[in-house]
């Protein structure tokens, strides 16, 4: 594969491994002609696949990747199949007409906490795409995190309600607006949340889904989901991993409508060990890799193996983003 292996000041050793794995051209051509770029990507999609598998997130930069549009044509020269981004609880605005989405909308001043993107759903999606159209001047970076790693922290600091976690699972409890909020992080309406226009075809998508739900009489809907594993077995990666929202539901979904701490508790009941969790954050804090974004920069996470974040700035930031299923 005619690819160099670079260098990142941020990047971080995982067992033995570049975290992520910086990826950069090796001529002229795929560094600037969009024509052998897309070639490129689609010749070596399987070697490029096993390289995100391998080290959990990788980053390309110094592509010809300029526009919302290419990075779909690059997308589209995999064999990553698009999936629709329904469940999410973030505020997003559908950039094309197929598969990118604007990342997560929420205020710049706020920070979103780590995440298995659309962890309480009942089928994530597999792989995360993002891309700089636009970096921001101050902060603003997107941080990640080895969720097997952090998995072994969290037995470490209270093996008995870990396993009460890993054995019970979890439920997640928000209450959606009418009409999103994008001055939440989790303002996302039931209706874009759902992709629906009526709460007929919301209780669909919900009785589907096999969650519980009430409406409000201000048109909000309070939802409940079905009990979802907490802890997996990730046969890709072959590795326990923490795959959950529990810490960003934990400390970020707070709002007018819903408050982090109640909105998730194990099967029976039980809330989240408020020390356990205090402790999990900062573990995550020391243990993950912040990386400054430079504009056209592209990045691959796999899902089930990496948690990620984003620090608050200053400045515009245009971060899009693109989601997969997960290959069988």
């Amino acid at each position: 594969m005619s690819v160099i292996i670079s260098k990142l000041e941020e990047q971080k050793q995982v067992n033995g491994l570049d975290f992520p794995l910086l990826v950069t051209p090796q001529n002229a051509n795929t560094a600037q002609d969009e024509t052998s770029f897309l070639k490129w990507v689609q010749n070596n999609k399987a070697e490029l696949h096993g390289l995100l598998i391998k080290h959990g997130a990788v980053l390309f930069r110094g592509f010809p990747v300029s526009s919302s549009d290419f990075f779909e044509k690059m997308l589209d020269q995999t064999d990553y199949k698009n999936m629709p981004y329904v469940g999410g609880a973030a505020p997003r605005t559908q950039v094309t007409a197929s598969r990118i989405v604007t990342a997560n909308e929420s205020p710049a001043s706020e920070t979103i906490p780590f995440h298995h993107e659309m962890a309480q759903v009942p089928t994530p999606p597999g792989y995360i795409f993002f891309y700089c159209n636009k970096a921001s001047t101050t902060g603003g970076a997107t941080s990640i995190l080895h969720s097997g790693e952090i998995c072994k922290k969290f037995f470490d600091l209270n093996p008995t309600f870990a396993k009460k976690v890993e054995e019970q699972g979890v439920r997640y409890i928000r209450v959606m607006p009418e009409v999103t909020d994008t001055r939440s992080a989790i303002g996302r309406s039931w209706k874009e949340t759902f992709n629906v226009t009526t709460k007929e075809d919301a209780e669909a998508r919900m009785k589907e889904a096999g969650m519980n739900w009430e409406w409000l009489d201000n048109g909000n809907l309070k939802t409940e989901t079905a009990v979802l594993q907490a802890i997996r077995y990730d046969e890709e990666t072959q590795q326990k991993v923490f795959f959950n929202s529990i810490v960003a539901v934990y400390s970020g979904w707070d709002d007018s409508r819903n408050v982090g701490k109640k909105a998730v508790a194990t099967a029976d009941g039980e809330p989240m060990d408020d020390a356990v969790m205090n402790a999990l954050i900062k573990e995550m804090s020391d243990n993950c890799v912040n990386f400054k974004w430079q504009e056209d920069d592209v990045l691959w996470i796999n899902n089930h193996a990496v948690l990620h974040a984003r620090q608050p700035f200053e400045g515009e930031r245009k971060i899009l983003a693109s989601i997969s299923f997960k290959e069988s």
